[in-house]
């Protein structure tokens, strides 16, 4: 399998894992299990659904569409990211879905952030306090970009593409986790091994912007994998013990624990995770990212790849091989 097809697989497994989880965003476990059983393909959003009133099965949220900001922003700058840039695209970006009729904008963190670097605030100080997995979400380029041989130097980018809107230690040891293990992914890794590669880099990332009083994110995807490794209803589990909400320290744990729960069932990975309950899009969008990497386009039913192209008008092969032009 090429690196070409790994990146392209973790592109549309973004894709495709938000799409899945786009209906059930910010719903319950409970409600979702009701209304959608069996989980076992794309849905619409319902009419009076708060995010995504409306929109057809196999559409993409802000998940994939921030990814793919960055993914313009890293080609544009030669695989460096120019923050105020970043800060004015965002800005752009949710003025266009507001004219959409889009109620899918900037998440709490980087809104606040990206209006207070174009006010002047220097980008040291704007996300010192991003903890929501806005950074996470969106991360996964600089994985197809930049080889995990030396974490130091993964993390130093995910760092400079994280810190103008979350800079602080939980967010950026999450984002360091994604990139990484997409990353290892692109690299060859097994499953197993991009987990491992995540929660190196998610150590090291924890020591990087500011302190804030928030749970560890690796010690929390250790948690994760025990759980998906011993209990006989990881998904329950990891939904009462883990967590699902915007947070750093438990949306991307909780992606962490459904890779290890699918290790090899990348369609199934992004079902389960849809159907989570809480942040059921990122986190799904996460998983796919990872998992993609690792078992490339044939992990994904032709048309599942199919469907999220038609529906968002999209796609990917550009991407995927200009970031890996980029690699080093």
């Amino acid at each position: 399998m090429s690196a070409t097809d790994r990146a392209l697989g973790s592109l549309y497994g973004l894709a495709i894992g938000d799409a899945l989880g786009m209906p059930t965003q910010m719903m319950s476990r409970e409600v979702i299990a009701q209304q959608f059983a069996p989980f076992n393909r794309f849905f619409p959003a319902a009419a009076d659904h708060p995010l995504a009133a409306g929109m057809p099965a196999g559409s993409i949220t802000d998940d994939t569409e921030q990814a793919l900001l960055l993914a313009q922003l890293l080609l544009d700058g030669g695989g460096r990211v120019d923050e105020q840039e970043l800060a004015r695209r965002l800005v752009a970006w949710e003025q266009q879905m507001r004219q959409r009729g889009s109620l899918d904008l900037l998440g709490p963190s980087t809104k606040r952030a990206v209006e207070a670097v174009l006010a002047g605030e220097s980008v040291e100080q704007s996300g010192r306090y991003g903890v929501t997995n806005g950074a996470a979400m969106r991360i996964a380029p600089v994985g197809i970009m930049m080889s995990a041989t030396s974490l130091p130097s993964l993390v130093d980018r995910v760092v400079e593409a994280s810190r103008v809107s979350h800079n602080t230690g939980v967010a950026i040891a999450a984002a360091s986790a994604v990139a990484a293990a997409v990353s290892a992914g692109i690299d060859g890794a097994s499953v197993s091994e991009a987990i491992d590669l995540g929660l190196r880099a998610a150590e090291l990332g924890a020591n990087r912007g500011h302190w804030v009083a928030a749970a560890s994110v690796p010690a929390r995807i250790r948690l994760a994998l025990d759980l998906a490794n011993s209990s006989g209803s990881a998904s329950q589990a990891i939904y009462e013990l883990i967590g699902t909400s915007l947070a750093s320290q438990e949306s991307i744990p909780a992606a962490f624990g459904i890779l290890a729960l699918h290790r090899d069932e990348p369609w199934q990975a992004c079902l389960t995770a849809a159907s989570l309950g809480g942040d059921s899009d990122t986190i799904a969008a996460i998983v796919g990212a990872i998992t993609g990497a690792v078992h490339g386009m044939a992990g994904w039913p032709a048309e599942a790849v199919s469907l999220v192209k038609t529906v968002n008008s999209m796609e990917l092969d550009g991407f995927a091989a200009s970031l890996l032009a980029l690699r080093q």
